[in-house]
């Protein structure tokens, strides 16, 4: 074969939208691929656990018979990763968690297995496993970001900020509002502590922009911070904007470095109108505003929203909490993982 260098032909007409294309049905190919072998992969272990959940409950076998199963199976396929003890365990512990054929089929099965072992090993609830693992597949969330999302107890913070959407704003919009805001939010990635003003929050904040976003969620994309405002020759400046994309509307982010005041609304009240007149699109949803502060009284938060017709959150914000020991991680990293499942010692 031939070393010399291709020599390099102006295109023929229409081959750079066929390659471009030609690459997309590639590369969509290969991630069909991955999720075939991924999801085949999950529905053996669940097999595989629930056999050994069945025989040790009909047979009456002990738990000796997950070492010998695992020496057998890796002296019968000694290439094939995945046939540890300590992985067999996960199995059973995955078919005694799950034992809905259907629901593992239908929803885990779109999950790769470090994600099924950080829902075994860090919750106990099987509302809690369906709540993450639904979320998971809906953001796509990395194991990592899972195992985060668990710890920082995103399930008890979800739609639990103070909001008069469901009066302001119509059904489905509304409920997906609600939910799309979290009481309170947590900023201990900003390494602050409570001390800290505002401005050197913001500033963190959009340095951190990254994390920042993924503790707002999913839709949420950053405009800009500090957004000048020119109303009727005066110059105002937003703290934060962002766009949602899910409820196609700006959202407009004040911060509070004290405690929640009635009068607070006001001025996020006129940022979100002026948005409305000057920056929204005509087919963009009405702007939404989410006051985050560093206390509330729920009791006067509720009152303040009382009366206001545009769709506002009030929600808290903390800097630097710790985690209680329950909630601490104990997962073994991915790389002790994978040496457990090659037979090696994690």
């Amino acid at each position: 074969m031939s070393n010399t260098p291709l020599k390099l032909m102006p295109d023929p007409e229409g081959y750079a939208a066929w390659l471009t294309e030609l690459k997309g049905r590639i590369h969509s190919a290969q991630q069909t691929a991955t999720l075939a072998v991924n999801r085949e992969l999950v529905l053996l272990y669940w097999q595989i656990g629930r056999d050994i959940l069945t025989r040790q409950a009909q047979q009456g076998w002990g738990a000796k018979v997950i070492e010998r199963l695992a020496h057998d199976l890796r002296t019968a396929f000694p290439d094939m990763k995945g046939f540890s003890p300590r992985n067999l365990k996960y199995m059973r512990a995955f078919a005694e968690a799950w034992p809905e054929a259907e629901f593992v089929q239908a929803v885990l099965a779109q999950l790769p297995w470090y994600h099924q072992l950080a829902l075994l090993d860090k919750l106990s609830s099987p509302d809690a496993r369906r709540w993450y693992a639904a979320k998971a597949i809906e953001h796509n969330w990395s194991r990592n970001v899972l195992v985060m999302q668990i710890e920082t107890r995103s399930i008890e913070r979800s739609g639990s900020a103070v909001t008069n959407f469901e009066a302001s704003l119509p059904k489905p919009q509304s409920d997906l509002a609600r939910e799309s805001i979290k009481d309170p939010y947590r900023f201990d990635f900003l390494g602050l502590t409570d001390e800290a003003q505002e401005r050197e929050v913001e500033h963190a904040l959009v340095k951190h922009v990254t994390e920042f976003l993924l503790e707002l969620g999913a839709g949420f994309a950053f405009v800009g911070r500090q957004v000048l405002l020119d109303v009727g020759g005066d110059e105002f400046f937003i703290d934060l904007l962002f766009y949602h994309l899910k409820l196609r509307c700006y959202v407009v982010i004040e911060l509070k470095g004290g405690k929640f005041k009635p009068e607070h609304l006001g001025q996020l009240g006129f940022y979100m109108t002026a948005v409305d007149k000057q920056v929204k699109h005509e087919l963009d949803n009405p702007t939404i505003g989410l006051l985050l502060c560093k206390s509330k009284n729920k009791v006067v938060a509720e009152y303040a929203l009382g009366d206001k017709s545009q769709p506002m959150g009030i929600a808290e914000y903390k800097l630097v909490e710790s985690l209680p020991d329950p909630l601490r991680t104990n997962l073994p990293s991915i790389e002790q993982i994978e040496r457990e499942l090659q037979g090696g010692e994690a």
